[in-house]
């Protein structure tokens, strides 16, 4: 039997610095990111308008891609998953798929304050013009209001930063 792949992903507020962290441990070998801001902006151009676009088209994406992630875990490829485990519903879908390949996985909480992530949306509104219209302080409050710190019974390796 082969080793199976090992399972990363984010827990962070927007602006955190969740996908800069995934694309430096995606360059160790062995390894495949997956970042949902990139697949939602080439498989769905203009489509995220609200906070509701978003939810509905997330949740398409990672049927799609479920049973790729699992094959690739099963191949023992490692996973860097740059998508958001912000709530516990999200987290759920991470813990389906580690329940059903039984791999290794690490939950990184990236821990910032928010002053230090509305600075970060700052700077990433002028290095990414085209997010300036999502990335704004508004959104960040509005979004941040469903955010939900991982907790002991979820069952994760966490990691905090």
């Amino acid at each position: 039997m082969t080793n199976k792949g090992r399972l990363t992903f984010f827990c962070g507020k927007m602006g955190a610095g969740k996908s800069t962290l995934a694309r430096r441990l995606a360059d160790q070998p062995n390894s495949f990111l997956l970042s949902e801001d990139q697949l939602l902006a080439a498989l769905y151009p203009d489509s995220i308008h609200s906070l509701e676009d978003y939810i509905r088209l997330s949740r398409r994406l990672k049927s799609v891609l479920r049973s790729q992630v699992v094959s690739l875990l099963r191949m023992g490829v490692n996973v860097v998953m740059d998508f958001p485990g912000n709530t516990r519903t999200q987290r759920a879908w991470f813990r389906e798929v580690i329940d059903e390949v039984g791999c290794p996985h690490e939950l990184i909480f990236l821990d910032r304050p928010d002053s230090v992530c509305i600075e970060q949306l700052s700077q990433r509104r002028e290095l990414e013009p085209e997010r300036a219209t999502f990335d704004t302080e508004a959104n960040f409050h509005a979004i941040t209001a469903y955010f939900q710190v991982p907790e002991e019974n979820e069952g994760f390796k966490v990691t905090i930063h």
